[in-house]
């Protein structure tokens, strides 16, 4: 904890002694005060509650006919045996494939989330740039996901000025 502190006040008396101007925004309270980012989570969180349930069908299907086999095991032959195992492997193999297609580091829900929320993302950063261009800031730091920032004036946060000019003033 103490190196942090160190390190921010470092950070701070190197800014400073060079005549660096900074900023301040909180990225979630921005984010919260923009309509369109609430719809975009929305639909986003049902559209995964949506293809959840469909991954959640497959392996309770895979479920009941393993059970099944379990309860008529001792009355079929090998083939049939053989037959329920591949089926029931087949059915867990179905679920796997669909929660890659809809949950995996590139499917559907990743590219559902960047169509949604990138340009957002995208209005803000642009209003941020200039912002920043037009008051000379060196440097704009987040203050919702860095926790080195102890304290910080709420005379050089931007983000009301940000909401502003992205349409959404106070």
């Amino acid at each position: 904890m103490k190196k942090i502190i160190l390190m921010s006040f470092m950070l701070i008396a190197t800014l400073t002694a060079s005549a660096q101007k900074f900023a301040l925004l909180d990225m979630e309270y921005i984010m919260k005060n923009i309509p369109a980012w609430e719809r975009a989570n929305e639909q986003i969180n049902q559209t995964s509650k949506k293809w959840q349930a469909e991954v959640e069908a497959l392996n309770n299907e895979a479920a009941t006919l393993y059970k099944n086999y379990q309860n008529e095991a001792a009355f079929l032959s090998n083939e049939q045996k053989k037959s329920r195992q591949e089926a029931i492997m087949n059915k867990e193999k179905e679920a796997a494939e669909l929660r890659k297609k809809y949950f995996g580091p590139e499917g559907e829900l990743f590219k559902k989330r960047e169509s949604l929320i990138a340009p957002i993302q995208e209005d803000i950063y642009n209003v941020v740039k200039e912002i920043s261009l037009l008051r000379g800031y060196s440097l704009v730091l987040d203050r919702a996901s860095d926790t080195a920032i102890i304290f910080g004036s709420p005379k050089i946060d931007i983000s009301n000025e940000v909401l502003e000019k992205l349409g959404y003033g106070r």
